[in-house]
């Protein structure tokens, strides 16, 4: 659609090696912007997904690995974006990790993980954005949050608490660049098929005492109406969407994408 044309805009995605975020990536390429991925992952399969990007839509795509948990490698990465491709134009915080525990049990160490990559790093990617956006006069700003920045669920404390941190920082952002063609908001999404979610199964089956197949049914799915997982596609056209000149009058708002979860 030529209201979402992102052509001479840079994007960063976090945490885009794989799942939600490198299906952002996709859709952001499709729409002409020069992409940098970050994440973790086989160096060998990071590049064949770089070059292969590269190729299909005919934007630059480059790849940094910084840990988003150490702010010397964020501000490292922020000036590798700035000399090779102008400076951020579009962040979508995305990177994420997840822990499963009864909090009595929960292992400080995973608290402070879970609260740094999904919280703080969103934090100082923002504050080295701001910047250039605010000059530019333009910037978008996508959160990858979670119905869980809106609702709760047990044995997921930390995560739980950063992605209600999340959206507030989002609402936060929202009104400081208001005035600066700045838009920030947060994607609410339920349970998306993806590594992240296949990774916590068996912690889930451990907390709950449940098979695998019931934490799908019972506890996955049960907590959406439709019966059904989001997919990354529905989220990365909402993502692009509140990229587009579209979107531009969309802005602080928590954007639930999960199925009718938080409807209940």
């Amino acid at each position: 659609m030529s209201t979402a044309s992102l052509s001479g805009k840079t994007a960063l995605i976090t945490g885009s090696t794989s799942g939600i975020g490198l299906a952002i990536a996709k859709g952001l390429a499709a729409q002409g912007a020069k992409i940098m991925l970050n994440g973790f992952g086989d160096a060998a399969e990071i590049e064949k997904v770089r070059a292969d990007l590269a190729a299909e839509h005919g934007v630059e795509v480059r790849f940094n690995g910084a840990d988003l948990t150490k702010a010397d490698q964020i501000e490292a990465l922020f000036k590798d974006i700035n000399d090779a491709l102008g400076g951020v134009d579009i962040l979508v915080n995305n990177a994420g990790i997840q822990f499963v525990s009864p909090i009595e049990d929960f292992p400080p160490e995973k608290w402070d993980a879970i609260i740094g990559l999904n919280l703080t790093s969103s934090f100082h990617t923002t504050r080295l954005a701001f910047p250039g956006m605010k000059a530019k006069k333009w910037g978008r700003i996508v959160n990858i949050a979670s119905a869980h920045a809106l609702v709760a669920s047990p044995f997921k404390s930390a995560y739980v608490a950063a992605k209600h941190g999340l959206l507030g920082f989002t609402k936060t952002i929202a009104l400081e660049g208001a005035t600066f063609g700045i838009t920030a908001n947060a994607i609410c999404p339920g349970y998306v098929h993806t590594p992240l979610v296949d990774k916590q199964i068996p912690d889930t089956m451990k907390a709950r005492n449940m098979t695998r197949e019931q934490v799908i049914k019972d506890v996955i799915l049960a907590a959406q109406p439709t019966g059904e997982f989001v997919s990354v596609e529905d989220i990365t056209a909402l993502a692009v969407f509140l990229c587009s000149d579209a979107g531009k009058a969309i802005n602080g708002a928590p954007l639930s994408i999960d199925g009718g979860w938080v409807a209940q």
